[in-house]
């Protein structure tokens, strides 16, 4: 069985209880793995490659996403987000919409990013957050990537919330953290959601439920599919 499943992630479990839920599930014995991990709080798109389309997992990481984020004002995490242990925290935050606006609308464009230390990135062949969870800090470089689009949604300080549009490799959560800096301030992520990899959308995202009433052959985009869509998203960009 070979295709994609374009899945909704639920919060409270990683990428990779998608995957054993698939396993499980539908007695699934072949290849399988997904393309662009998603912490456990963040929610929506997770595409699972199945078969053969497992060669593709490369191609779909390297397309553009976007996400809807809040991040909250004056406290910082180890993680980067609501569940770390928190570093310091300012209760009173004096900051204008107009100086946040600023600040925010700085991001767009090519800029380097330091990935947080939580994360599955491997150093001398460990996962970084395998490392983080013995205490200890690793030297990282900052990477290059580009914020093709901010939309500021909500600003109800503490919290902020905005839309992004970026390349592969971005940490919201570290777009979260230099926007804090930036502010002087410091600040977490306290909510994210992806809305789309390339051409493939929340609102055709299959819950877990949804796939489990639908069965997996129903549900799977076939490969000859996948190649269509995002090769009319790259010539429509």
């Amino acid at each position: 069985m070979d295709g994609l499943l374009n899945t909704n992630k639920p919060k409270g479990i990683t990428s990779y209880d998608v995957i054993r839920f698939i396993k499980k599930n539908f007695h699934f014995k072949g290849k399988i793995g997904h393309s662009g991990t998603l912490d456990p709080a963040a929610t929506g798109v997770l595409l699972v490659c199945l078969g053969k389309a497992t060669k593709l997992s490369s191609l779909l990481m390297a397309q553009e996403k976007e996400y809807e984020a809040t991040l909250k004002l004056g406290i910082r995490t180890d993680t980067l987000d609501e569940k770390g242990k928190i570093l310091s925290r300012i209760d009173k935050i004096s900051i204008t919409e107009e100086a946040t606006k600023k600040v925010l609308f700085s991001f767009i464009g090519e800029i380097k990013q330091v990935p947080p230390l939580v994360s599955a990135l491997k150093y001398q062949g460990r996962r970084m957050y395998e490392i983080a969870r013995e205490g200890k800090d690793v030297p990282r470089k900052a990477r290059r990537i580009i914020i093709k689009e901010i939309k500021i949604k909500e600003i109800k300080i503490p919290f902020i919330s905005f839309r992004v549009v970026c390349s592969k490799g971005t940490y919201v959560r570290a777009l979260c953290r230099d926007i804090g800096e930036q502010l002087g301030c410091g600040a977490f992520q306290s909510n994210l959601i992806r809305k789309r990899i390339g051409p493939f959308l929340l609102k055709d995202a299959l819950t877990l439920e949804r796939l489990k009433e639908r069965g997996l052959s129903s549900s799977l985009i076939p490969i000859s599919e996948v190649f269509n869509l995002i090769k009319r998203v790259t010539s429509k960009n």
